[in-house]
């Protein structure tokens, strides 16, 4: 028995190349420690930068500001040189941001950082999972692509309340330090077991406004948008609303939303396959119901934890579903200009989450948070009821 394929030419394991889609799992990991951990550090940062709260909030806008700009014009410069330095490259990006933010005294730099950091995510996010596409045969492609977004759950499971609680024993500069250099060593595991692809010859290359406008790709782009920007209203300034609730211990909650997350990781495995229509509208509609309570109840410590665990299985397993969906519409052969496209929709949501978010919380405080968010996921939660026909089927297709 053969225990190798070929992908344009390239010979490819029929088994799952672990060390390398592992290696990709840990880029996706530093990335959204990278651009998340700002949340959870909010007045320790605003106090050693001189800044108020919301304007250290303002340090995940920028960064996801950046990759939104970046990621459909940088993949575009991009997608005819080999795969892997470019891969190389983002990463030692992130460790040279992480360094500075280590080290900086002004915000101004700090936010210079930030956006040199955003437009690494931006590079790397559009390029993960055709990488991980690559490495496999195409009845594997799926769950490559499962293991490499598996980083996302581990750094919302384990990444960001990880890093919230060495800063609270060690400071969080020294996390950013941390972060900078799990991304140097990160660099020497790609070059050692990620293998090397091509870049895109200029024949191949799918026209970008005939991607963007495949049938399904509006919508599922729509959901990805509407999910983020009522995710990032909370989550961004997770902290002053659990002070506002009464409760007090960012870090438990961080780390009950992230435990959570695996469990919904680990579920939408098992369903993403056999029912994936019922599975993401079950997700949504688990999401808008935490904002009700969370916006009623949050005072409640036992309906405050038990919220940001729903909150945490339900939001786990998005990134999977959606991505899952937008593979399926677009095809293989235009999943990566695709996902460019879902970066920059990704990050604009996550820009504009926390940006409303930050006006909310200076405006009218931390407890009108969970209703700003509660239209947002009502809308991805509609617009997906509706995509019955091309981006979210009932059944797959796996064209």
């Amino acid at each position: 028995m053969s225990t190798t394929s070929m992908v344009k030419g390239t010979a490819v394991p029929a088994s799952l190349p672990w060390p390398g889609l592992l290696a990709l799992s840990t880029a996706a990991f530093t990335a959204v420690v990278t651009e998340l951990l700002p949340a959870g550090l909010l007045p320790r940062m605003a106090l050693a930068l001189g800044v108020p709260e919301a304007r250290v909030g303002f340090l995940v806008t920028g960064y996801a500001v950046a990759s939104f700009a970046a990621a459909i014009p940088v993949t575009a410069l991009l997608r005819g040189l080999p795969r892997r330095p470019v891969l190389v490259g983002t990463l030692l990006g992130f460790a040279l941001s992480n360094a500075v933010v280590a080290l900086s005294s002004s915000y101004g730099l700090t936010f210079a950082a930030r956006l040199v950091a955003g437009v690494m995510g931006g590079t790397l996010w559009a390029m993960l999972a055709g990488y991980a596409a690559r490495m496999v045969p195409a009845e594997r492609r799926g769950r490559a692509i499962a293991v490499v977004l598996a980083g996302i759950t581990l750094a919302l499971s384990l990444g960001v309340p990880a890093g919230t609680a060495l800063a609270e024993m060690l400071g969080w500069r020294v996390t950013f330090g941390l972060l900078s250099g799990l991304a140097v060593l990160l660099v020497g595991w790609v070059r050692w077991r990620v293998p090397r692809f091509p870049g895109e010859a200029r024949g191949e290359r799918v026209p970008l406004a005939r991607v963007a406008l495949l049938p399904g790709l509006p919508v599922i782009l729509s959901v990805t948008l509407f999910l983020l920007l009522g995710h990032q209203v909370l989550y961004t300034y997770i902290a002053p609303f659990t002070e506002h609730a009464g409760f007090g211990r960012t870090d438990v909650v961080l780390l009950v939303f992230g435990a959570a997350t695996v469990a919904g990781i680990w579920g939408t495995g098992l369903l993403v396959d056999r029912r994936p229509r019922a599975t993401l509208l079950g997700a949504l509609a688990v999401c808008a119901a935490v904002m009700l309570a969370l916006g009623r109840y949050a005072d409640a410590p036992a309906v405050l934890l038990v919220s940001v665990a729903l909150w945490g299985v339900a939001f786990g397993g998005a990134p999977t579903l959606v991505q899952t969906a937008l593979v399926d519409a677009s095809g293989p052969a235009a999943s990566d200009v695709a996902t460019s496209l879902q970066t920059t929709v990704y990050n604009a949501g996550i820009a504009g989450g926390s940006l409303t978010g930050g006006v909310v919380l200076e405006t009218l405080g931390a407890g009108a948070l969970p209703w700003t968010a509660l239209p947002l996921v009502a809308l991805a939660l509609a617009a997906a009821a509706l995509g019955r026909r091309h981006a979210f089927p009932v059944t797959r297709s796996r064209a």
